[in-house]
């Protein structure tokens, strides 16, 4: 089974509601701290590739309405 893909949408949406849960937690569990910053990792580079995807697109564009 696949997980099903996320959108940049979704994960710009997830980090922000992780960086949340990180400022607003009193409690410092290490695990979850740990495990919330390597899901945040995992969301920052799928965003950055989502963006040079779409750049090189874009560049793509421009270059044939040259």
């Amino acid at each position: 089974m696949t997980k099903p893909k996320i959108t940049y949408s979704e994960a710009v949406t997830e980090l922000e509601s992780i960086l949340l849960e990180l400022e607003n937690n009193q409690e410092v569990n290490m695990d979850t701290i740990a495990e919330r910053v390597k899901r945040a990792a995992f969301l920052m580079e799928f965003c950055k590739k989502q963006l040079h995807e779409l750049d090189e697109e874009l560049e793509k564009m421009l270059e044939q309405l040259d």
